[in-house]
């Protein structure tokens, strides 16, 4: 999921970077939400350890 959010980001930078505003906002749109649901994720997987370790 991360390698997803990263590569959408690397494509946003680049359609930036040669001026192509739409396909940039909606790379880095794709970006953050691959980003949040990684984040979300990888916070209940972390308690979810936690609780089965007591």
């Amino acid at each position: 999921m991360l390698n997803w959010a990263l590569t959408f980001l690397v494509i946003a930078l680049l359609a930036a970077l040669f001026g192509f505003g739409g396909i940039a906002s909606t790379a880095a749109g794709f970006a953050q939400v691959c980003f949040f649901v990684f984040l979300v994720l990888f916070l209940v997987s972390t308690v979810a350890h936690v609780l089965r370790r007591r």
